[in-house]
């Protein structure tokens, strides 16, 4: 997070008070779930579809009792004589249809039924002949804990730094990003800070200050082709006329984009608005997009990818095993357990998926390559050339030098009579010795 100017960043740690806080809404929205949601919405989407319709709701009385339990009464009028507010009793109900979603115990003798506090009863004809019992604490574990995670993550996006892990785990990504771009180009800090501030910003920001790093990121992007050819400058583009911001946005970004990659210009693009996060914290989606591609996606897509397996494998182990009659149909609550376990992490993954990153295609790639290459190909030539006409103007003029030194010796040694004797002596010497060695050899 910027302040204080330019460069000038501080770091928000994630620490107790933060875990704390999100490990408190996890708990209370699970259990918020599982002891009221999960009852209500599993009565809600079974009574409709399995009660008495048609000539059956005609014969068969049918009422809810205490603690949201629907059941079918022993005769039409009985009824009309229950209330939400009347127990559950053996003398009213006649086990035809019977839907209890409460955490209450049960007994033949006193409710007709049996089931245990931690059961879920649901009987109807469509249902077969035997009563489906359901275990909220094993079936709809998994999706409490989803709705808990999910909870705490968007309350603890909005809720300040202070106390919200995700808000810190945010202010967090945008100083690493930051960090990632300045180490992508070279660039300093306050040069960064500009490339990132939001648009309202920039139109604030010290004109002169905002020219200078333009400048020098125009230089920085310039290539040797483009230095040679000179087709467009700086101060042929920038006036006091210019808007910062377009400039920016469209002349400085595109250069960017060209000069190191389009993953730039995105962790950019997304830094930027994750500082508008940072002043509002309801602007949610900018903050999330930042944290899930530049971090989450990058560092845990593969664990995502795995547990996903890994969930399809239980599944399959579940239905296999049901298969094989030692689930019964009657108590599918390990089933239910496997279907929301692989339905939760293949949504992580979809969610993993649409933040990742797009590589970049191969021909831009490739063309950005051959540039590149092109470049280093102009520049070595440049460089052979000045090395060869340097190696010339050495060798021509070491060459001279030497003719110098040679024609001075011979000239010296010739108007010197001493030294010319003295040569033409020991030649003759020489001479004289070879002779007489030829002479004496055939003896």
């Amino acid at each position: 997070m910027t302040k204080g100017g330019f460069g000038k960043t501080d770091q928000v740690k994630v620490g107790f008070v933060q875990v704390f806080v999100a490990l408190v809404i996890v708990a209370s929205v699970f259990l918020f779930v599982q002891l009221y949601l999960i009852p209500a919405g599993i009565s809600g989407a079974i009574v409709p579809l399995f009660q008495p319709s048609g000539d059956a709701a005609e014969k068969i009385g049918f009422a809810e009792f205490e603690g949201g339990v629907f059941a079918s009464t022993k005769n039409k009028d009985m009824e009309n004589t229950i209330t939400s507010d009347t127990e559950v009793s053996k003398s009213y109900i006649n086990k035809e249809y019977i839907f209890d979603t409460s955490f209450e115990s049960r007994n033949t003798e006193e409710h007709g039924y049996v089931k245990g506090p931690d059961e879920f009863y649901l009987k109807a004809p469509a249902l077969g002949e035997n009563a489906i019992i359901l275990e909220p604490w094993i079936g709809f574990t998994i999706i409490s804990l989803v709705v808990g995670f999910t909870v705490m993550l968007l309350l603890t996006m909005v809720l300040p730094t202070s106390i919200g892990v995700m808000a810190a785990l945010f202010e967090q990504q945008v100083h690493h990003v930051k960090v990632k771009i300045r180490l992508q180009t070279g660039f300093t800090d306050e040069i960064v800070d500009i490339l990132t501030l939001p648009d309202s910003q920039l139109e604030q920001a010290d004109r002169f200050e905002i020219e200078r790093a333009f400048r020098k990121i125009w230089d920085r992007t310039t290539t040797d082709v483009d230095a040679a050819t000179q087709l467009i400058r700086f101060d042929d583009l920038w006036d006091e006329e210019t808007d910062v911001v377009f400039f920016r946005n469209e002349a400085i970004y595109n250069r960017i984009k060209e000069f190191f990659s389009e993953f730039v210009i995105s962790e950019i693009s997304d830094t930027k608005d994750g500082i508008e996060w940072t002043r509002n914290h309801l602007k949610i989606g900018k903050g999330l997009r930042l944290y899930m591609a530049h971090h989450f996606s990058e560092k845990y897509s593969n664990n995502v990818t795995g547990l996903a397996y890994g969930g399809a494998a239980v599944l399959i182990i579940a239905v296999g095993i049901r298969g094989l009659k030692f689930i019964p149909a009657t108590k599918p609550s390990f089933i239910l357990f496997a279907i929301f376990l692989e339905f939760s992490l293949l949504v992580l993954m979809a969610v993993t998926l649409f933040y990742t990153e797009e590589e970049e295609r191969m021909d831009k790639m490739m063309k950005k390559m051959e540039d590149a290459n092109r470049n280093q190909l102009e520049l070595l030539r440049g460089q052979q050339a000045d090395i060869h006409n340097l190696a010339n103007a050495l060798i021509g003029q070491n060459a001279e030098i030497i003719k110098q030194k040679v024609q001075a010796a011979i000239s010296q040694h010739l108007t010197d009579d001493g030294k010319v004797r003295e040569i033409v002596g020991k030649a003759i010497v020489e001479n004289m010795t070879i002779g007489f060695g030829e002479e004496k050899s055939p003896e």
